[in-house]
């Protein structure tokens, strides 16, 4: 496994492969993901256990889900989205490889709107 600390917590990658990637995301109580969305990455999560608010855009709107323990919510390319952690959350990521295919709408944190940007 391979961990990735992150402004919001840290996320464990335990599969990558040129097909898909397995991570599990720790969210802290309070802490939110950036409003994103990807150009071709699809993802699927499931959370493990904690609350999560989850914002899906499909094009007609951001629609604000709370996600429990065994809830699950798929992302396709294209849709914005972002979440919150309502308590501490452990989310399980599923998703196909492109794990720098991120467009930032906004951040909490500051970091760039894609990882090749600068600033």
């Amino acid at each position: 496994m391979h961990r990735v600390d992150k402004p919001w917590g840290h996320e464990l990658i335990w599969a990558h492969t040129d097909r898909y990637v397995g991570k599990i995301l720790f969210v802290r109580a309070g802490c939110r993901l950036s409003l994103q969305y990807h150009r071709q990455k699809d993802e699927t999560f499931l959370v493990l256990e904690g609350e999560a608010e989850f914002s899906l855009d499909k094009g007609d709107g951001p629609v604000v889900t709370l996600l429990k323990e065994g809830d699950v919510v798929r992302v396709q390319p294209g849709q914005v989205h972002r979440t919150l952690a309502v308590t501490d959350v452990r989310l399980v990521e599923v998703s196909t490889p492109e794990l720098d295919d991120v467009v930032r709408l906004g951040d909490d944190y500051g970091r760039a709107r894609e990882p090749d940007d600068v600033g």
